[in-house]
């Protein structure tokens, strides 16, 4: 088991996710759960819906507004969209917390930039998400709540 002691607020000393390395990659979900955030920011910021389902676990729940779950086809429907503006995501992770194959997430987000109408877009959160550690050794998303506890 690991865990991570930093205090909550205090900043990872890794810094923001980095650019995708052979194990986090568009192309797939990483073996190193660290890594897997790493994987899950260069497949949205790819912009190729293919590549972010790929680091979801088939059943996942995705939250894409504080109340709403969705998963399947409306999972796919929802990250096309926060897709669709065009704008990178920065992650930042805040605690990983590991207890065998599974894995509970803190991660402070930001997609800040130019929409497609050349419109300011500002989205931030506090990510509370749950990966699995699936047969083939890499980790996928089972619930991806970028809002974390934020109200309805």
């Amino acid at each position: 088991m690991s865990i991570d002691t930093r205090p909550e607020h205090a900043p990872d000393p890794t810094g923001p996710t980095r650019p995708a390395t052979s194990d986090a990659s568009p192309a797939g979900p990483a073996s190193d759960v660290r890594r897997h955030l790493d994987a899950f920011a260069a497949a949205f910021n790819s912009g190729d819906p293919d590549a972010l389902a790929r680091v979801y676990e088939e059943g996942a729940v995705f939250v894409p507004r504080p109340g709403e779950a969705v998963t399947g086809p409306e999972l796919r429907a929802a990250n096309t969209a926060f897709q669709a503006l065009g704008i990178p995501i920065d992650l930042r992770p805040r605690h990983i917390y590991i207890a065998g194959d599974i894995a509970l997430l803190i991660v402070d987000w930001v997609i800040d930039g130019s929409g497609p109408d050349g419109g300011h877009v500002h989205l931030e959160g506090t990510a509370t998400d749950v990966a699995r550690r699936g047969p083939d050794g890499r980790w996928r998303y089972v619930i991806d709540n970028p809002f974390g506890t934020a109200a309805e």
